[in-house]
């Protein structure tokens, strides 16, 4: 099983954690089944960009991005080259590297 290392986030995992999943799991299902509880305002149906994550290693061995995600991903707040939707972005044998960027539209929002 793929293992997933988050970079440390102030809110959903402070120290960083390192967590297994299947491959063919979106990134989003192996975080909450982690109890890493990634904001998901649209309950992964793609309708978002709460979920945003930036992956820092192992982009190659995802999914490509289908149209309606890079559509979404425009409107991501700290968008990056590596940025993909963690309920788009599918495991499959390699191993990632991924941040939570600091803030989503949400809390963007929540914040001002």
């Amino acid at each position: 099983m793929p293992i997933i290392r988050i970079l440390p986030h102030p809110e959903y995992c402070p120290t960083g954690a390192e967590v297994s999943a299947p491959a063919g799991t979106s990134i989003c299902e192996a975080l909450l089944d982690n109890h890493i509880n990634i904001e998901h305002a649209c309950d992964m149906s793609c309708a978002c960009t709460t979920c945003h994550i930036i992956v820092r290693e192992g982009m190659d061995s995802l999914n490509p991005l289908d149209e309606n995600e890079e559509d979404l991903l425009d409107r991501a707040w700290g968008l990056e080259p590596n940025s993909r939707l963690s309920c788009q972005a599918f495991l499959a044998q390699k191993d990632l590297v991924v941040e939570i960027p600091k803030y989503s539209i949400n809390h963007a929002k929540e914040n001002h």
